[in-house]
């Protein structure tokens, strides 16, 4: 179990230099845009624009703080997203527009090379308690608001905690706020 703390975020340029991108966590550890299997990471998108292109890579949106945006990715109908919506999975090498419903809005990212990984992201709200029931290689809890405590841990906004080999593991949820389970697979 590792911790990722807000503060030690590294903060980097999105790939299409318009934006930037704060990476929570990568795989393998010294990855980088062009190479990893896998990747979680938030954004703030402040204006109307293209997303960056990866070539191979499936992402999974979710939006965390803001009004909402409408995705247009090629092939697809437009899709409506808020901080209420289930997380959007797209092929990231398909041109995406994003469109604002009205303030600028902060998103999760989960993001899986095709040849090498899968991932599921998924939001729970806590309220009280809630079970999480995890089932990857790699599982990531992302608070995303309020305080939760997970298992032994207590998870402030944008604190992160990392669990390896967390096939069929069930972890207790307490506190209020707003939690995503991002669980990454290898192929």
């Amino acid at each position: 179990m590792i911790i990722l703390r807000a503060e030690d975020h590294r903060r980097m340029p999105w790939k299409n230099g318009k934006g930037v991108t704060i990476a929570i966590a990568i795989h393998p550890a010294d990855a980088s845009v062009e190479n990893f299997d896998w990747r979680l990471s938030t954004a703030t998108v402040d204006s109307d624009g293209p997303f960056s292109v990866f070539e191979g890579i499936e992402r999974s949106l979710s939006v965390l703080t803001g009004d909402g945006l409408v995705l247009s990715v090629e092939g697809r109908e437009d899709a409506a997203l808020t901080i209420d919506s289930a997380p959007l999975t797209f092929p990231a090498d398909s041109p995406t527009h994003a469109r604002l419903t009205g303030s600028a809005i902060t998103d999760l990212n989960a993001m899986t090379r095709r040849a090498r990984a899968t991932h599921r992201l998924s939001h729970h709200a806590v309220s009280g308690s809630a079970e999480l029931v995890l089932n990857g290689d790699d599982c990531l809890v992302f608070c995303g608001e309020g305080t939760v405590r997970v298992g032994n841990v207590t998870l402030s906004p944008l604190d992160c905690l990392r669990l390896s080999g967390c096939r069929d593991q069930t972890l207790l949820a307490e506190g209020s706020g707003r939690l995503y389970l991002a669980e990454f697979s290898s192929i």
